[in-house]
């Protein structure tokens, strides 16, 4: 069988991609059909740099989500085949089987392994820890940050002297540290996800709290119902086995197996974690900064004045207040997190080695730039892209914010 050619290549990636493009298709027409009544989202689509960025972004959201449904793969990531060590884009499988795919369309890395297949499961990988860390870092950093900036005083003084020796120690090095097999051995990233998971619930109930405690019959079957869910979503993140921490010297029972639904396998916990330590002081300081800012405008007095609590006031005056910086932040931390995922990839810290994320095959494929580049340079271009695209959607909803 002959080697596909460059344009061969192009048109059966193009065509591999087909739900992607089908998805982007009717979500842009339906955003851009509805936009008037989609608020800040909606204006995005006004921008042309917003949609340029949301487009890039949700190539790579729709890619992940198609390829860990399988949907766009064409081989297993994991799977090596004979004769297909360092193959070249287009290189046609020596004896394929019946109902298998025939090329490995950007070739075959140092370990006979499909590289777009990689490429593709490797955005799965990005896709399902970044977001989820960001969110995570954004509750913990709102949760500490507003009291902070509206209280002030000793709070104040004790939670940024935290934050700023977090933030004082380098990231790198402090991730060195926490995935240093001794120190998970110990559980102390088990020890960091009881107590960082816990603020989303903490957010959520002091937010419902705060909005209808001036209506007691509504509020007291709503706290239970959406605690207990959140509760129980809770214990499933932090019990791994039904422990909640195990190590050869001791182990703390956690979840029930049976009400167990999911565990996280134990070098993704460490990094999510990881990320959301890292990410939260910076949180932290941007919503003491914006909250020190807020507190002294007319409708925050207006609201102290009607008699309001300081959580209803912190929550429902200040925070929609800023919610503009906060949202254009998120963006960007998702972009950060991406990169940091990368680096943490690179350097074989947290993830399994054979994890098809990006950082990994761009380490894999450093090996062989020298005689190949088709390795290492589809995911570098793909974390390029990603970055690239949040980055300007971060620009973009900047820009329509400040017109809101």
């Amino acid at each position: 069988m002959e080697p596909l050619s460059a344009i061969e290549i192009a048109g059966r990636i193009i065509y591999q991609l087909s739900p992607v493009w089908i998805s982007l298709v009717i979500l842009y027409a339906f955003s851009i059909g509805f936009k008037r009544r989609l608020g800040l989202y909606g204006k995005l689509f006004d921008s042309p740099i917003g949609m340029i960025g949301f487009g890039l972004v949700m190539f790579w959201v729709f890619t992940g989500v198609y390829g860990a449904m399988d949907m766009i793969i064409t081989h297993d990531p994991l799977a090596q085949l004979s004769g297909m060590k360092n193959k070249v884009p287009g290189t046609p499988l020596r004896s394929p089987e019946e109902g298998q795919y025939e090329w490995y369309l950007l070739g075959g890395d140092n370990l006979a392994r499909d590289v777009f297949s990689r490429l593709v499961k490797g955005a799965w990988e990005v896709i399902k820890i970044a977001p989820m860390a960001a969110v995570f870092a954004f509750m913990v950093g709102i949760t500490l940050g507003l009291p902070a900036g509206y209280y002030g005083g000793r709070l104040d003084t004790i939670l940024s002297f935290a934050a700023n020796l977090i933030l004082a120690f380098p990231v790198i090095l402090l991730f060195y540290l926490l995935v240093t097999p001794e120190i998970v051995a110990t559980g102390v990233p088990n020890y960091m996800a009881i107590v960082l998971f816990v603020f989303p619930i903490i957010f959520v109930g002091v937010l419902l709290n705060s909005r209808y405690y001036t209506r007691p019959k509504l509020r007291n079957w709503l706290l239970p119902v959406v605690l207990g869910t959140i509760i129980w979503f809770y214990l499933q993140l932090v019990s791994n086995g039904g422990y909640l921490i195990k190590t050869p010297e001791y182990a703390i029972w956690g979840l029930p197996r049976a009400m167990d639904m999911f565990d996280i396998p134990g070098g993704i916990l460490v990094v999510f974690v990881s990320v959301v330590f890292v990410n939260s002081p910076t949180v932290y300081r941007i919503v003491r900064g914006l909250t020190l800012d807020i507190k002294t405008r007319d409708y925050v007095a207006a609201a102290q004045t009607r008699g309001e609590g300081p959580w209803y006031i912190m929550l429902w005056e200040i925070l929609p207040n800023a919610r503009g910086p906060l949202i254009v932040d998120f963006c960007l931390r998702i972009g950060y997190t991406t990169i940091l995922l990368g680096t943490l990839g690179f350097f074989g810290l947290g993830l399994p080695p054979e994890s098809p994320d990006w950082g990994s095959t761009i380490n894999d494929g450093r090996k062989l730039l020298s005689i190949y580049l088709h390795p290492a340079l589809p995911p570098a271009f793909a974390l390029l892209t990603l970055v690239l695209g949040l980055n300007l959607l971060a620009d973009g909803l900047r820009e329509e914010s400040l017109k809101d």
